[in-house]
């Protein structure tokens, strides 16, 4: 906190339902944001611009050019250099100032990391783009009584459900399972406007600044938000007494998670690998791969490679994303012919 701080906050402070000592609970606050592309972005922003203590981001993705129409934390620039978009928000939101502590982690978050992360956290938000990191995250939150705000969207319309683990219903007491593969539309399938992403970012991000000023606890309740047809409906959401996680105490989802090495990512023609052991010397592997490579560069701290028909971006920790394919198993040989060995 700096002798300007008063003044930057002025306005935030009148607000009779957080005054003073709710900005002070939020100066207080550590955040883990779960994604920093279309939802993280306005969440992000937001949180920042409002002073949280601490905003630990996590985010597995680089930055394209078709994310630039929704997601507000990048430029053309991080587009074009493939930048790691944790990196590229931290860069934006830096600009922001003011007191907020950003921790940076361009990892899946996944069964592996998820309570390291999440370390000392008042609060979860969702910006993630699948189905199987939420009910991951909504497992874990049961099991340690930790806040969490669901959010999705898509086409010009989404969702929001605060869960408050023991005050109310978690994700699966709403949605039980999640559906089969394919079945649901998608940003790829119907598309995605960038009105409906901040109008369900900044319910959540409003939702987030009452739950950690601490004043009152949000009613529980399923948030659909439509931008295109200008409409808003709230059905209030109630405790399943057969909920598997929340009643039942069943974590299917974080113990299926434990083993998890490849992910297909939703509509993107593209798949994840997950490196198992110790993370790779960048310039060995980028001395390995040129005589067979198209193209190899580096962007920033990750390594890009194309090959046959793929491109191959490797991160740090020894994590790749394999474009231009969504079969894991090719993927997987891929990775092991290349990048495993």
């Amino acid at each position: 906190m700096t002798p300007s701080t008063p003044q930057r906050f002025d306005r935030q402070v009148r607000f009779a339902s957080l005054g003073t000592e709710g900005q002070e609970r939020i100066a207080q606050a550590r955040v883990l944001l779960v994604g920093t592309g279309a939802l993280g972005g306005v969440l992000a922003q937001s949180l920042v611009r409002a002073g949280i203590g601490e905003l630990v981001l996590a985010d597995r993705d680089i930055v394209e050019l078709s994310n630039l129409p929704r997601q507000v934390l990048f430029d053309d620039a991080h587009a074009q250099q493939g930048q790691a978009k944790v990196l590229a928000a931290a860069e934006t939101l830096a600009r922001i100032g003011g007191p907020t502590h950003l921790t940076c982690h361009a990892v899946h978050v996944d069964g592996r990391n998820l309570a390291e992360l999440s370390e000392g956290c008042d609060l979860i938000l969702d910006g993630t783009d699948n189905l199987s990191t939420r009910y991951l995250i909504n497992d874990y939150c049961v099991q340690h009584g930790l806040p969490w705000i669901y959010g999705g969207v898509v086409g010009g319309a989404g969702l929001v459900l605060p869960i408050l683990p023991g005050r109310g219903p978690c994700l699966r007491c709403v949605f039980r399972n999640p559906p089969p593969s394919g079945t649901l539309p998608t940003c790829d399938t119907a598309g995605v406007i960038m009105p409906a992403v901040g109008l369900v970012g900044s319910m959540q991000a409003g939702l987030a600044l009452r739950i950690l000023a601490g004043s009152t606890q949000p009613e529980t309740a399923l948030i659909e938000l439509d931008a295109w047809n200008g409409e808003c409906r709230r059905l209030v959401a109630k405790a399943d007494p057969e909920c598997p996680c929340c009643a039942q105490q069943k974590f299917e989802f974080w113990e299926q998670a434990q083993g998890d090495e490849t992910l297909t990512l939703c509509g993107r023609n593209t798949v994840q690998v997950q490196r198992q052991g110790a993370a790779p010397d960048m310039d060995l592997l980028a001395e390995r791969l040129r005589p067979v490579a198209k193209r190899v560069v580096r962007a920033g701290p990750l390594l890009r490679a194309e090959i046959e028909d793929l491109v191959l971006t490797v991160f740090p920790d020894g994590r790749t994303l394999i474009e231009g394919t969504d079969d894991p198993h090719r993927a997987q040989g891929m990775f092991d012919r290349w990048i495993g060995g």
